[in-house]
């Protein structure tokens, strides 16, 4: 089930014509990872995530949830 995350991560990536393994090579992760991150794996560790999406200008945060809007 892709998220908004792994969306936002697969479209920048194509954006800047990256393969899986050039995105884990310049954020300093595992292609496993990013293979996780774009497939919208649930649990995945937050300082790995903001480490590829530094590479984009963006890192995770606070949002209201769903409900709370």
């Amino acid at each position: 089930m892709e998220t908004p995350i792994s969306s936002f991560v697969k479209e920048r990536r194509k954006i800047f014509n990256l393969t899986q393994m050039d995105l884990a090579e310049k954020s300093g992760v595992g292609l496993r990872f990013v293979r996780d991150l774009e497939q919208g794996k649930p649990t995945l560790r937050l300082d790995k995530v903001n480490q590829v999406l530094a590479l984009f200008g963006h890192e995770v945060g606070a949002v209201p949830s769903v409900n709370q809007r």
